[in-house]
């Protein structure tokens, strides 16, 4: 008896172990997918950038921990729809948009966070020194400005507008704050290929969810593209 006793003792704990590890591992597995599934749906299918609730989580976490050294960015590309219309047709903007997306996660850097707003809206949040911020600004214009090859292996040519805002010229690391006035200020350097930093008063500039009240895409309901 005591032997008999001894040979189910292990095999008692071996079947514990299998019965406790077999549903960890199930719900690990479950709780991974499902982390990358959500992961996946916060992300642009075309250019692999964060959508709006992503890049808007991401970056308010840089801006409450860099401060003053944080920017906000905010980009428009310019005649965007002429592209779209041009003979390369959709196509050829998707390559644009595609381009862009990558040429903003160059200059952001590995830390800094790049979303896709909607159509060729798109923003950014890095971590940028204020001695260095104009010199880094305008290296995003001439890199925006840079012909993007399409398919046909013919150039095409592309302008955006930027628009910037940072912390210790506002006062405030609120990011709605910062993204209204870098969409202000983005509107007052439109179509001129500079980027323009945000000022004070860019902050008073009326907005819904976050955008300059008047711009397309957004309502008095509250509404934006």
């Amino acid at each position: 008896m005591a032997s008999t006793v001894r040979v189910q003792a292990p095999f008692g704990q071996r079947a514990l172990f299998f019965t406790t590890l077999v549903p960890l591992t199930g719900w690990t597995v479950h709780a991974l997918t499902l982390h990358r599934k959500l992961s996946a749906a916060r992300r642009d299918p075309l250019t692999g950038l964060l959508g709006r609730d992503g890049f808007t989580s991401r970056a308010r976490q840089i801006t409450d921990r860099y401060g003053n050294s944080a920017l906000v960015v905010l980009v428009d590309l310019d005649h965007f729809k002429q592209i779209n219309d041009g003979p390369g047709g959709h196509a050829a903007g998707d390559r644009v948009l595609a381009a862009t997306a990558t040429r903003l996660t160059a200059w952001a850097g590995s830390r800094g966070a790049v979303g896709r707003l909607g159509g060729d809206e798109f923003a950014v949040a890095a971590r940028i020194g204020t001695t260095r911020r104009e010199l880094r600004l305008a290296q995003l214009t001439r890199l925006l400005a840079q012909p993007v090859q399409v398919d046909d292996g013919a150039l095409v040519d592309v302008a955006a507008s930027v628009g910037a805002a940072s912390p210790d010229v506002l006062g405030t690391t609120d990011l709605g704050l910062l993204l209204r006035a870098a969409d202000a200020a983005m509107y007052a350097g439109k179509h001129t290929g500079r980027a323009v930093l945000a000022a004070p008063q860019h902050t008073a500039v009326p907005s819904i969810n976050g955008r300059r009240v008047g711009r397309p895409g957004t309502s008095t309901l509250g509404r934006a593209a």
